[in-house]
Order: C-alpha cells, then structure tokens, then sequence
C-alpha cells in the first residue's frame, strides 16, 4: 500500500519536504531527483543498504548540503542560505539530528555535553544551576536516571546514545531525525529508545528513524520510505508491507534467502568452558564449543556476553573456572597464549578497538601474523599485498587499493577485514562480539555466507549478537546469558526468535 504524508488530512502539516532535489559529487550521483515529506508526529522509517542516497538525504534537510536542482522546505520555509549558515537555518528552523557515530566529549560531564556549544547563561556568566536542572529534565524524558554532574567517561554505550537522543530535545525542535539509535543497544535499551521516540512523536514532533531492524521499525514506523541508487523506489505503509518486500526494494533483485546451517553431529569439543565466574558479571558459566559449529551467544546488554568473550581469549582475568583448548586446561589464559592456540577475536567496537582507521586494508589484514608477510625480520610490500588481495577476493571487501586506508570503506567492509584478519592468521577458532552492528541488509548477508564458509572449513565460531533475528540464520546452537548464568539453549533447526528473545527479557 503506497503511503502519502499529505493523505493525512490537515491535521497533520508537512513538516519538512525535498522537492526534485539533485545532488552530484565528483564521479557519484548521490540524489537523483528526490521528492520527499514527512509530517507532524509521524515516525518515518528510512530504509536503504549503504550508499542508497539516505545520508545524503539527510545531509539536505540538516542544511549540511545544498542540492544541485531542487528545494528543502522546513515547516513551509525554503532553506535559502549557504555554508555554515544554512545549517543554522535549519536549526532554528527545528531539525535535529543524532548520527550513528556518537560526538560526546568524554572528560565533560552530561549537562555539558548536553549544551555544548549553547551553555545557558545569565548576564554572560554559565549557569550550572539551569544547565542541569533542563539537562535532568530532557534525560528523564527518556528515562535516564543520572546525575546532570557525571561525566561521560563513566557511561556504557547504551547510556551515551540515550544521552546524544537526549541532547535533540532540548528546545522546541520540529523534525527530530535518528540515524541508527539502537545499532549499538540490545533488546531492553533499545526498547527505551522506541518509547521515547512514540513519546516525542505524540508530541507532534516529526521522526526521521534510520534503521535496518525490521522489528523496530515495525513497532515504531507507520511509513517506510525505500531508497536505492539515490533515487526514493516507494513509501509504504509499514503495516501492510512484507519484509522479503522491502528488501527487495532495497537490493533490486531477490534477496538471497539463507537457508539453516546443515544439521549435523559435531563430536570433536575444541572449547570446553567450566563453571567460570567473573562478579558481578558471570557465574558459573559452563558450555562447550564443537568444530565446525557456529554458537550463538544472546542476551541483553550488560548481561556479560562481551565479559565472557574477553575472559576466554584472554584480556581479562576471571575469578574461578577452567578453560580447555582441545581438551587441555588453561586456567589463566592471556591474549598471547590464547591466539598461540588458534583463537581470534573480534570486539564490538569496531571502530574504537577493531581497526586502525588511519592505516591501509593491508596492514589492518596483516597485523595478526607479519611472518607470513616478512623476509628475515622486515616486512615484505609484495607478500602484504599479495595476503590481503587473498583475503579481499575471499571476503569480497570492496577497496580501490589493498593499502587504501580501511577508515575510508563503508562499515561492512571494514568489518569484512576486521574478521578478514584472522583468516589471514588462520585461527580456527573465531570470537565474534557484534560482527554485523551498524552495517547494512546487504553486507550482513556476506557477513553470514562468510560464518557459514568458515565453519563448514571447520573452523569453531562463538557469534554474539544484540539481533536475535539474525541468530536462526548463521548460528547451530543458541545460548542465551542472563543475569550473570547461562540459562537456556536452542538446537537448529528449532531456534525461535520469539522463544530467544523472551529467555533473555525473562524476569526484567
């Protein structure tokens, strides 16, 4: 069913609207002449796999751009001005944006973070005493509960993202647009992010949601606008829209449908993890790990699944347990013994902790294992090249160059490298905390067929995941961590995502 924001009636005002607008950059055309409007309290789900054009969109309606041919209009009034001034236009003509890569300054606290760049004041002199009592009040709108004095540097993840959402509420704003809120939550706080977003749109704000949860957008969306190749394909109804639909829409062809990993009986145990405790994060945690198998790991945030990944390869110690490595104990693993034996791990920030942004595909694929690529001690360009041209034909990474700098790829082909980079090393037995956070539909189908071939080569791979959707797709076996203890397990092919999903809520 096509969906239409002016078939609303009156009662709902065209808050901000793209008329055939263009936008080329040197040898891409971004937008192709694009018409689009989303109106008061409306929550509008934008969808499309990277480089569709919705960052450009975007880029539009916050005055960061200035299109080609076309016009931007907020609440009726043309954006006219040019530079830094027509973002300030848009400002204050009410657009709001939270991007995907968060812009908090850890040392300052949350008021200041709040306000920053626009600290209130009284006769020129800063007022704390306002700034934290509106700070307080537009964090309670999303039910964070935390002093306006705390700094940033003590949050997790998930409270840093409801503080930047917190920070767009401030003032009266029109078109509040969210690009990928929850890509870094699970299932309890990123439900925290939908209520605050039904609640803001209640208010008569309009909602801009980028996101490639299905399930989120369809609780939160009652229209999803599909972009591909810079062009809008359709809006929808969400409601009445099939979701192998909408993929379709957004690849243009037939979305590959991954069929269940083979069921098949896996005796050989690699990893034998015992009755190992990390308070106040795990207890007596106890599972095994067969060859070739793919083990989902699910639960929500802060339930220890990244504690438990870390303890096992190494970079932190636990309390009491044992792990076996092909039946051999290592009571006190480290980093260094642990990929001795075969292990790699890929942690869950990918750009904080996962790749060197500034250095090239080659050396962020090489840095596992430089002897293969050395010659009496010094590394060897031709044998760099030639291990990371192996690992970008087998992971199909799109790169220009195999010394191209990785900060420059799209996020699922740095995540390719990330898990790329342990191919190179030829570990066998793979950690993966989160390998498909905030990369699109497409690069996520890769990243599954890469799971898959890695372990049907025999390869052990323990897959964490905040997307409980995506785990009956790659995954053999699903345990689910909660409250310090693991506390269920689903067999595929009878891994139910409902079924999951409820283990992990269980009891909060």
């Amino acid at each position: 069913m096509t969906y239409s924001a002016a078939s609303q009636g009156s009662a709902r005002a065209i808050i901000a609207s793209i008329e055939g607008c263009t936008k080329r950059y040197p040898g891409v055309l971004a937008l192709d002449n694009v018409s689009f409007d989303v109106a008061a309290g409306e929550v509008r789900a934008l969808l499309g796999k990277n480089g569709a054009g919705k960052s450009t969109l975007i880029r539009l309606l916050t005055g960061a751009e200035v299109p080609d041919t076309g016009s931007v209009r907020i609440g009726g009034a043309e954006l006219t001005q040019a530079g830094s001034a027509r973002a300030q236009e848009s400002f204050e003509l009410g657009v709001r944006v939270v991007y995907q890569e968060l812009s908090l300054v850890p040392g300052m606290s949350l008021a200041e973070n709040l306000f920053l760049g626009r600290w209130p004041a009284k006769a020129g002199v800063l007022s704390y005493a306002d700034m934290e009592a509106q700070a307080a009040e537009a964090m309670a709108r999303l039910g964070l509960d935390l002093s306006p004095s705390r700094l940033v540097a003590g949050l997790s993840p998930a409270e840093r993202q409801l503080l930047e959402i917190a920070r767009v509420l401030l003032g009266k704003p029109k078109l509040v647009i969210l690009d990928e809120p929850t890509s870094s939550l699970a299932a309890a706080e990123a439900e925290k992010v939908m209520t605050a977003v039904k609640r803001i749109a209640s208010e008569g704000i309009a909602v801009i949601y980028v996101s490639h949860r299905m399930n989120e957008i369809r609780q939160i969306a009652r229209s999803a606008t599909v972009m591909r190749d810079g062009r809008i394909i359709d809006t929808m109804d969400v409601a009445g829209a099939d979701t192998r639909d909408i993929v379709r829409l957004m690849l243009g062809s037939e979305a590959g449908q991954v069929a269940p990993l083979e069921t098949r009986t896996r005796k050989t145990v690699v990893l034998e993890v015992s009755d190992l405790s990390l308070p106040p994060k795990l207890s007596s945690i106890s599972f095994k790990l067969h060859q070739g198998e793919v083990l989902g790991i699910a639960g929500l945030l802060g339930s220890g699944r990244t504690e438990l990944l870390q303890s096992i390869i190494g970079v932190r110690s636990f309390d009491a347990g044992t792990v076996m490595v092909d039946g051999k104990p290592a009571r006190r693993p480290n980093y260094r013994q642990m990929l001795d034996a075969g292990f790699g791990y890929t942690p869950e920030s990918r750009k904080e902790e996962g790749i060197v942004p500034l250095l090239g595909v080659d050396e962020n694929t090489v840095s596992t294992d430089f002897s293969a690529v050395s010659s009496y001690g010094v590394l060897s360009a031709r044998r760099m090249a030639d291990a990371t041209r192996k690992v970008i034909q087998r992971l199909h990474v799109k790169t220009a160059q195999t010394d191209t700098p990785i900060g420059t790829l799209s996020g699922g082909n740095q995540q390719k490298v990330v898990i790329g980079r342990w191919v190179h090393a030829d570990s066998r037995i793979l950690l993966l905390d989160e390998p498909t956070r905030g990369v699109d539909v497409e690069a996520k189908a890769q990243i599954y067929a890469i799971i898959r071939q890695l372990a049907a080569e025999g390869r052990s791979i323990i897959f964490v995941s905040s997307e409980i959707e995506e785990l009956p797709l790659v995954c053999d076996r699903v345990v689910v961590l909660r409250e310090g203890t693991l506390k269920e397990e689903f067999t595929s092919p009878d891994i139910d995502q409902d079924a999951v999903m409820a283990a992990c809520i269980a009891g909060h």
